[in-house]
């Protein structure tokens, strides 16, 4: 089929690459002259396992390309994906202004019939919204439907997420789009749940939100693992091994970042609020995250004492591992953090560091994991990359002037660590 991805974010250029590489033929639209134009000479915007190469095997085959004009996307497809960014407002709502542009760029373009899908993450009735406003500003007055097709795609493990999901979920306001949106959908061979616009939007923000609340539980838990001297990563086990709770998503940490938990939670409790709900079980979910980086703080302030001067080395700036993104990373406020208290800072991230530089100053960024210890009076582990599981820990411990470990992922085993001659300190454990 002929498709187009308005919007070429990690959502979109995933979602775009993806659908090509299943064999229909996508036009992926940005606004952003500039990303186009490095798209088009085969560079990258973001980071993504496995996309880069997808993207070039698919340019090369002529599935896939890359525009600046909606209008050209809007005629080249019947069904057109909107897949542009819903960041928050100071309040927690979220911000439709993309998604308003975007439907009314659709609606002066169409001459035919199409199929407008909300891709990007957005509050219940916002399906409704876009149809009005198609309908206000489409002068040509064809037929249209819009539907909500949510995504459930992990930074780090989209394309894997995207080609493999555990369900695709597809809102209609009639039935005549379902047959073309389950024929895009065909190869994928995942369930297909159908239903109304409102019930399609309300299961992202529901999902992504219970998501973040396992999360906190399971870092409350490490509170009360280390009051009484447990291991939070064998109640975790415990708890997961129970099928009605599963193991995801219980690891304890710094606490949830990135672009959709804090934004989808806070747009969830503000949906919630305008519909008369006060969710006060998902602030208290935001509480937990908040205070979890105090705690990682505090531990590091009490066993350092004074930070002025102080040098540290961190290993992780992302706000997960396999990937570049550094929207509201928790390792990059726990630099800042640390920052004000007038340590002196090393750091280290696979693949995040070019766009941390543009927000993160006065630190030195090291290109050698093993290095970044060198001449420090303790290390920081801050993101969960697998790479920094193979860290030259000897090496480490003889660089550091004091052999002194802040664990904020749990990636290494307390007794090991203690047994090597660390000050190890992990979380609930």
């Amino acid at each position: 089929m002929k498709l187009t991805i308005i919007g070429t974010g990690y959502v979109g250029l995933v979602t775009g690459t993806c659908f090509a590489e299943v064999g229909h033929e996508v036009v992926c639209v940005d606004r952003d002259e500039a990303k186009v134009k490095l798209l088009k000479a085969g560079g990258m915007p973001i980071y993504e396992p496995q996309l880069e190469e997808l993207v070039k095997k698919n340019v090369s085959a002529g599935r896939l390309s890359f525009t600046a004009s909606t209008a050209e996307g809007v005629e080249k497809s019947e069904v057109i994906f909107i897949a542009v960014p819903t960041p928050p407002l100071d309040d927690g709502s979220v911000d439709l202004s993309f998604i308003e542009t975007v439907a009314r760029d659709i609606a002066g373009a169409m001459t035919s019939y199409k199929i407008i899908v909300d891709k990007s993450t957005v509050p219940v009735k916002t399906g409704d919204k876009v149809a009005e406003t198609i309908k206000r500003y489409c002068k040509a007055k064809v037929e249209f439907d819009v539907a909500s097709n949510p995504e459930f795609l992990r930074e780090g493990f989209a394309v894997d997420d995207l080609m493999k999901p555990d369900r695709i979920v597809v809102g209609v306001r009639s039935q005549r789009p379902v047959a073309a949106l389950k024929e895009i959908y065909k190869p994928f061979d995942a369930p297909i749940i159908v239903t109304d616009i409102s019930s399609a939007e309300l299961i992202k923000h529901a999902a992504n939100s219970f998501l973040a609340l396992k999360i906190s539980y399971i870092n409350a838990i490490s509170i009360i693992c280390e009051a009484t001297g447990a291991n939070v990563q064998e109640v975790a086990n415990g708890m997961g091994m129970d099928a009605r709770i599963g193991r995801r998503f219980l690891d304890a940490s710094l606490g949830f970042g990135g672009s959709c938990f804090p934004k989808d939670l806070s747009a969830f409790i503000k949906i919630s609020e305008q519909l008369g709900y006060d969710f006060g079980l998902l602030r208290e979910v935001q509480r937990i995250n908040r205070a979890q980086m105090d705690r990682f703080v505090k531990k590091i302030l009490d066993t350092l004492w004074v930070l002025k001067d102080k040098k540290i080395g961190v290993l992780g700036l992302a706000f997960k591992q396999n990937t570049d993104d550094i929207r509201l990373s928790p390792a990059m406020e726990l630099c800042q953090r640390l920052q004000k208290e007038g340590a002196i800072l090393r750091v280290h991230d696979p693949k995040a560091m070019e766009k941390a530089k543009a927000v993160l100053h006065d630190v030195t960024y090291v290109d050698d994991m093993n290095a970044v210890a060198d001449g420090c009076d303790a290390l920081v582990v801050a993101t969960e990359w697998p790479a920094f599981k193979k860290l030259d820990l000897e090496r480490a411990r003889k660089s550091l002037t004091h052999p002194i470990m802040f664990d904020g992922r749990n990636l290494f085993d307390p007794k090991e660590m203690e047994a090597m001659g660390f000050i190890y300190k992990s979380i609930g454990r």
